[in-house]
């Protein structure tokens, strides 16, 4: 099914179970494919914690901001690309051919971050990966959608948005197992190349998508294949109605005039039905992006360092917690977007990412307006050479204190070195592989070295936060603008108008993940919170003005909505009247 994300109703949960049962070759195709956005999810999320340890071995990535950004942000920016171009071969070559490029694109990726010599290599590896994600969020659940019986399609596509949260859950799992192994982010980046090689080769002995091959009139391949899939009862009723269907996409494109690109565009936009839909559409992608979710899912252990948890392990630690809790919040999401309805899930998940916000913002204001002191005595026991420059010329003027906030935002890369007590007065340090090994060695104490946040008792209630952020966003921010935009686009332009979107959703993710580290330099933690709180609340006013209910309504009466004279997005419509 083309541009959408088709629901999964209750019942077809139950149908699944049953058909897998008696049809396994179901199961061994949907589990193929779907490894695509475990894929997906591992590789936008195991950054997060590959990040802290290339930070270490690298001394121009622990002291350069946008160059930890631009390590990040690459595979978003590969997949922006990826998408555009998977749409394109997915036509062109079909679906299978796709995945296994798609395929290849992780496992090189893979390969060479793991032997990557310079952070630079690491940036290429990240756009390889960034091109096989962008191909596989759009091939995955397609290929699963268009070889799947109708009754449990919804269930099976579901399960591929499932095992995108799964692997980001595993990703962080996968960086715990190798914080104490000798090349940590090497393994955590390369083997991500194991699961891409077992699609490749599953994928191999796996059919082309029956309605690519009926499209392209090969009409005996997709029947012999859908022979497979459906049990012999249904077969020929099943092939007759994809033949209905995809006479009647051809019949719409026709319709279209061939116009290519640019024509179709422009018919798009003359309709006023088509500029509602992608208001609201284009605008829920950005607004789920631009509420800051992927500062948390990609810079998570970053965040709880923030918070002052020091330790790689502890943050990698605690960070598994949020990315358990978005899992989680895509299983709530699938039982409760039709009883609650899209729009109302929409505005209540956004209430709770605004408070949250906001108490994320407030206590990211009490660690720093509560930061240890710096202790000159402290400082002076590791050596003149050591002491941060900015320090040493501060603490020579009558009555200037300094705190830990102040020695992390020093201008020339300072770290702070805690007392074994972290709440007591500290050392504030150049930062260097020298100093941080010092404090840490055995002389000092064992002391936790800072480089991102400092000690502080509210940390926990920032992990709280985080916590809460994840479960308000998850269950609707997280999955309902994908349903919306499945719903709001008439049939004829809905491929062009989910591209649109696709696009508006990656562009907006780049925009965060590149710019969240140097928002906190420059607006401090507490402000670049603050500032998501902001756009949050802008997002919810937007929302209610602007995307309407489209619970329990046919594609045919959304379109009569979208097109009504006194269309009022917050006005409940009734097809009947």
């Amino acid at each position: 099914m083309e541009g959408g994300i088709h629901k999964a109703e209750s019942n077809e949960f139950r149908d699944l179970l049953y058909l897998t049962s008696k049809q396994p070759f179901i199961l061994r195709l949907a589990f193929s494919a779907g490894i695509g956005g475990l894929l997906f999810g591992y590789d936008t999320g195991v950054i997060s914690g590959a990040l802290l340890y290339i930070r270490d071995d690298f001394e121009e990535v622990e002291k350069s901001t946008v160059l930890q950004e631009t390590i990040v942000s690459m595979a978003v920016a590969g997949a922006i690309v990826g998408a555009g171009a998977g749409g394109w071969m997915n036509d062109r070559f079909g679906r299978r051919p796709s995945i296994l490029i798609a395929d290849l694109l992780f496992l090189a990726g893979s390969m060479v971050m793991c032997f990557a010599p310079a952070p630079a290599v690491i940036i290429v590896g990240r756009v390889l990966v960034g091109l096989g994600v962008g191909m596989a969020s759009m091939t995955s659940p397609l290929y699963i959608s268009e070889a799947s019986p109708a009754r449990i399609r919804g269930a099976l596509v579901s399960t591929n948005g499932l095992l995108i949260t799964a692997g980001q859950f595993l990703s962080y799992l996968i960086n715990l197992a190798f914080t104490k192994v000798s090349g940590t982010w090497r393994w955590m980046l390369g083997v991500a190349g194991v699961p891409a090689l077992l699609q490749f080769l599953l994928m191999l002995a796996l059919p082309e998508s029956p309605r690519w091959l009926y499209r392209k009139d090969r009409k005996g391949e997709a029947e012999e294949i859908m022979r497979k899939v459906y049990p012999p009862d249904e077969v020929e009723a099943e092939i007759e109605a994809l033949r209905v269907s995809v006479e009647s996409d051809m019949a719409q494109e026709r319709s279209l005039g061939g116009a290519g690109l640019a024509g179709t565009l422009r018919k798009a936009f003359g309709s006023v039905v088509v500029r509602r839909g992608l208001t609201a559409g284009v605008l829920c992608q950005v607004a789920q992006q631009l509420v800051g979710i992927n500062t948390v899912m990609y810079y998570s252990p970053t965040i709880v360092q923030l918070a002052g948890f020091a330790s790689n392990s502890t943050a990698l630690g605690l960070s598994l917690v949020t990315s358990g809790l978005n899992a989680a919040g895509s299983v709530v999401s699938m039982f409760f977007v039709d009883k609650a309805g899209r729009r109302r899930l929409m505005l209540l998940s956004l209430a709770g990412i605004v408070a949250c916000l906001a108490m994320l913002s407030g206590v990211f204001f009490a660690v720093d307006s509560h930061s240890p002191d710096v202790s000159p005595a402290g400082t002076a026991l590791f050596g003149a050479n050591a002491t941060c420059p900015e320090f040493a010329v501060a603490s020579t003027a009558a009555g200037a204190g300094w705190t830990c906030t102040q020695c992390l935002r020093a201008a020339s890369e300072c770290g702070f070195c805690a007392d074994t007590d972290k709440l007591l007065p500290g050392a504030c340090l150049a930062a260097s592989d020298e100093a941080r090994r010092a404090c840490r060695g055995a002389a000092a104490g064992r002391r936790e070295w800072y480089t991102r946040g400092c000690p502080s008792s509210f940390g926990w209630l920032a992990l709280v936060a985080l916590g809460a952020y994840i479960v308000s966003y998850s269950p609707g921010m997280g999955s309902v603008p994908w349903l919306i935009n499945s719903e709001v686009y008439p049939l004829r332009f809905r491929g062009i108008c989910g591209g649109i979107a696709a696009v508006a959703n990656w562009t907006s993710n780049l925009l965060v993940t590149q710019t969240f580290l140097s928002l906190t330099q420059a607006l401090g933690t507490a402000g670049t919170f603050l500032l998501f709180c902001g756009v949050s609340a802008a997002s919810f006013l937007l929302l209610f003005l602007l995307v309407p209910e489209t619970k329990g309504l046919q594609f045919e009466e959304v379109e009569q909505m979208l097109g009504s004279k006194d269309y009022k997005a917050w006005k409940k419509f009734d097809p009947k009247a």
